[in-house]
């Protein structure tokens, strides 16, 4: 088992990174990887391994999804309510009933077992959706109307209806009917006419679930401090979310996945520093659970299946699609202020499917519905198809068709290492500098450019600061660079050329005259500097040059 996890970590990576380097997203090369590993070709993964798929699939989607809540804006989702709260019903409903009609004529399905491949079909993938919108709200795309957190949003909520009707659907199919219920009065009510209410209850219940878990984590991490770090506090918020999920088990009325979202929405308007030490410790645990998820995923296609359905396959998704999807965009933006080419954009940012489908697709054939192979086989066609070119389009189009906004960084992980520019000089006040600058580097996992402006050409003075940057950085990475000319305009010119964080500099020499004169670089810095400006305050020192 440890060597199927070592195959899958090492391989699915260089298959992700591979992906991207020729243009596609890391998700292809990760399922391709996987299909590689699985038992049909390569057989690499352990059973045991591929028996914990489904646990393991459920661990992946929990990070995707607090990923999610914690990406949230408040504001924004305000702003486009009713487009969410449409687009979590309308475009899924629609297009399981276009596949359904659609199955009926290619497959000869019935009426039910068509709606039960409508719900397979039609259900979107957290795994490939919230990465893809979370990249654009980092960016600013969409971001001044909410369109990533409308997509989000309705997503979650359009999962909720689905897999509802999906489990009533498998019941009613697999048990050749389905028993009444009987209300007070004698009211009697079918399955099909309790469906409102089931989903209005799980979705109620799954929101105060979230904020219960929200405010529990705000109490257990911020007011008793029953942790330290902040990986205790990641762990402890990962376990709360993971028992959201598996409870549902138990207590069936409330929606899993809607309250692990919902519990990292709410934990930005309890305690936002918490959100955001949750927000970058998620972002990491997805770096690994993205890997497990598409490469298991790729493992458990039953690619054998695929030949006898496949162009019926693509013509039912692609009539869905166009025809269900397309027409359940339309009227769940209809009165919004998007235009048509924010409009067009849901067909790429809303299209994917890939975790949903890997987790219910077997279900009808297990229960033994007919025409559950058929209904397996165009699940595993779906990811196929819809999740790489999804996870493609979304980036591809979304500088076409969407507008650039300014980044919220209280709502987005900060991507990438801060750099810190040294400016040093021959004088000792080099070393406090360099100090400095390790510290920050150190804190911040972050990287320091040491800058020498050398105007006299002292070969000798160079390779001894050098020698002492060496030193004082030898477990900071760093760069080491030398210039001539006006030493203000060098440092704020290098600066902004290296798109540093802040820049490190001292404020005092170790002479009166030096004092004079390094003290009005100093505040030539500050004063033409646009980047942060950190000033290093060492008293006068005795002796030479370092």
């Amino acid at each position: 088992m440890l060597a199927s996890a070592l195959w899958i970590l090492l391989l699915g990576f260089f298959g992700g990174q591979l992906a991207r380097r020729l243009g596609a997203p890391p998700l292809i090369g990760m399922i391709l990887v996987g299909i590689a590993m699985g038992p049909r070709f390569g057989n690499l993964i352990d059973p045991e391994v591929l028996g914990l798929a489904d646990d393991l699939r459920l661990v992946a989607v929990m990070i995707i999804l607090m990923k999610a809540g914690l990406g949230l804006d408040r504001e924004k989702l305000a702003q486009q309510s009713t487009v969410a709260l449409r687009l979590g019903f309308l475009p899924a409903a629609m297009e399981a009933v276009v596949v359904a009609i659609a199955a009926m004529v290619l497959f000869d399905f019935d009426l039910l077992t068509g709606l039960l491949l409508g719900c397979v079909v039609g259900s979107e993938s957290p795994a490939v959706i919230v990465p893809g919108m979370l990249r654009l709200k980092s960016l600013g795309w969409g971001v001044a109307k909410g369109i990533p957190d409308a997509i989000l949003t309705g997503s979650a909520l359009s999962d909720v209806l689905l897999l509802l009707l999906f489990a009533l659907l498998l019941n009613f199919l697999g048990q050749g009917g389905a028993e009444t219920v009987v209300l007070p009065g004698g009211i009697t009510l079918s399955p099909l006419q309790l469906l409102p209410f089931q989903v209005v209850l799980e979705v109620v219940l799954g929101l105060l679930a979230g904020l219960g878990a929200a405010r529990l984590l705000v109490v257990l991490l911020v007011k008793q401090n029953w942790t330290r770090t902040a990986v205790q506090d990641l762990l402890l918020a990962a376990c709360v979310a993971l028992f959201l999920v598996i409870f549902t088990q138990v207590f069936p009325y409330y929606s899993g996945y809607l309250a692990v979202m919902a519990m990292g929405f709410f934990l930005i308007e309890l305690d936002a520093p918490l959100a955001r030490v949750l927000r970058s410790g998620f972002d990491g645990l997805w770096t690994v659970a993205e890997i497990v998820l598409f490469v298991l995923l790729g493992a458990t296609i039953q690619l054998e299946i695929l030949a006898d359905v496949l162009l019926p396959g693509l013509l039912l998704l692609t009539v869905g699609l166009v025809m269900g999807r397309g027409l359940g965009w339309y009227l769940a933006t209809v009165g919004s202020n998007w235009t048509w080419k924010e409009k067009v954009f849901l067909l790429p940012g809303n299209m994917a499917k890939a975790t949903v489908q890997a987790a219910i697709g077997a279900l009808p054939l297990a229960a033994g519905i007919e025409g559950g192979e058929v209904i397996l086989a165009i699940a595993a066609l779906s990811i196929l198809t819809t999740a790489p070119i999804g996870a493609w389009a979304t980036q591809a189009f979304a500088p076409k068709l969407l507008e650039r906004g300014e980044v919220d960084p209280t709502k987005v992980a900060v991507v990438g290492r801060p750099v810190f520019l040294a400016a040093v000089d021959a004088s000792p006040r080099s070393t406090p500098v360099l100090l400095k600058a390790a510290d920050l580097a150190r804190r911040s996992s972050g990287e320091v450019i040491v800058l020498y402006v050398d105007n006299e050409g002292d070969r000798d003075v160079s390779a001894a600061l050098q020698q002492k940057a060496q030193k004082l950085l030898a477990d900071i990475r760093f760069e080491w660079l030398t210039a001539s000319g006006a030493v203000p305009e060098i440092i704020v010119r290098t600066a902004a050329a290296r798109q540093v964080t802040d820049v490190v500099i001292g404020k005092r020499g170790h002479l009166p005259w030096e004092e004079v004169l390094l003290g009005s670089v100093s505040q030539a810095v500050l004063e033409m500097s646009p980047i942060p400006v950190i000033t290093v305050d060492t008293p006068p020192a005795q002796g030479g040059k370092a």
